[in-house]
């Protein structure tokens, strides 16, 4: 117990580490967020007429972003859902840099109705270690 005592700073941060190391495992999981890698991305793409849309920043997108995306930063996607019902039937591959931003907007789509929003595990990151083409 002394140790415990002696050493509370050392533990709590090593506690609330692995809570946080868990939480960005699996916490998409949590929140019910479907993650396909990009082997799946591009079944639903070609295979599901899949949409995808780009949540990541202009500058972002203008340096290099998947063929034929559909580009709503994640900051103005609540006001501009609208522009997607139309897909709401379809499939929804979102994607941003590394996949953490995405997880955010698939949970927005998902509390919208969209049964079919899926995150792109690794993002543009994760596309481009693939060998998969961006366009500028």
């Amino acid at each position: 117990m002394q140790f415990v005592i002696s050493n509370i700073l050392p533990i709590s941060i090593a506690f609330f580490s692995g809570i946080m190391l868990m939480w960005s495992l699996f916490g998409n999981r949590f929140r019910g967020i479907k993650e396909v890698d990009t082997s799946a991305a591009l079944q639903l793409i070609n295979h599901k007429d899949a949409v995808i849309l780009d949540v990541r920043e202009r500058s972002e997108y203008d340096a290099g972003h998947v063929l034929n995306s559909k580009f709503i930063p994640l900051g103005k996607l609540k006001e501009r859902m609208g522009e997607l019902e139309k897909y709401k039937d379809r499939p929804i591959v979102v994607v941003c840099r590394s996949g953490n931003r995405s997880g955010t907007a698939c949970f927005l789509l998902a509390k919208q109705g969209f049964a079919q929003a899926y995150n792109l595990a690794g993002g543009v990151q994760a596309w481009q270690k693939s060998q998969l083409p961006l366009e500028k």
